[in-house]
């Protein structure tokens, strides 16, 4: 009689599974908390990310707004959509305050259209400050005449001097033909305009100093009015002239100026 031999199976291989399944579960919460951490990291990215194409898609929705009203001449709609630029205005940031500046002058708020191309200009670099050099003297130019309309020569004729000292301090490259590519008018030649701007200018300076005012209650005839300083006018004639003969060398003669007051763009 063989003696029977019972054979009990081995535990190893249900502990071996166990590890590797324990094992498993381990490195899959390493990984799910590798990823929870990878996502927390990223999510400043990730926000930035769609702050930067929400500006880029809101920056181009109220340049477009602010430019189809302008032409339809909804001054006060192109004023808003223009102010909605300003809001985290981290590209091309003199662009805001030049729209706006323009909305304004298009409905006459010539003070506030002056003060939004003043601060515009420092903001601008390159070719960019020609238009808003062009802009803000033509809306000094308005205030020149609106003080004039009123009997205040003298005022009138200061501010067409001021107006005159942008227009001769603008860069030599606003000349050029590059410059009139990126005019915000390509129908406009800008040397042209600051020809005719300047000649305009001073015609309406020299009348501006003719005109006297009516004098104050109290006051005698013979009140002396201020006169402009005569060396800031030769100096600044001599600045004009110098402009006008390096325009011409470059884009020939260009016909006599019109007596009203150019548009800003």
């Amino acid at each position: 009689m063989t003696d029977a031999v019972t054979t009990v199976p081995s535990a190893e291989p249900a502990n071996g599974a166990q590890d590797a399944a324990a094992a498993l579960l381990a490195a899959n919460r390493r990984h799910r908390r590798i990823r929870r951490w990878v996502a927390i990291g990223t999510l400043p990215l990730t926000i930035v990310a769609l702050l930067f194409v929400g500006k880029l898609l809101s920056m181009y929705a109220f340049a477009h707004q602010a430019i189809s009203t302008y032409v339809v001449a909804d001054y006060a709609g192109s004023t808003a959509a223009a102010e909605g630029q300003e809001f985290l205005n981290w590209f091309e940031p003199y662009k805001a305050p030049y729209n706006v500046g323009t909305a304004l002058a298009g409905s006459e708020e010539l003070d506030g259209a002056r003060a939004k191309f003043e601060e515009a200009l420092p903001l601008a670099s390159g070719l960019e400050v020609c238009a808003v050099r062009v802009n803000l003297a033509i809306v000094i130019e308005r205030q020149g005449d609106a003080a004039v309309d009123a009997g205040d020569g003298p005022g009138g004729a200061e501010l067409y001097g001021e107006a005159l000292q942008i227009t001769a301090e603008t860069p030599e490259e606003c000349n050029s033909e590059e410059a009139d590519s990126q005019s915000p008018d390509p129908d406009r030649s800008m040397s042209e305009t600051l020809d005719e701007l300047g000649d305009r200018l001073q015609e309406k300076q020299q009348q501006a100093q003719e005109q006297q005012p009516p004098p104050a209650e109290g006051e005698g005839e013979e009140q002396e009015q201020p006169q402009p300083d005569q060396d800031k006018l030769d100096e600044l004639q001599d600045k004009l002239d110098q402009g006008a003969e390096e325009r011409e060398q470059n884009q020939g003669d260009d016909d006599g100026p019109g007596g009203g007051t150019d548009k800003p763009w």
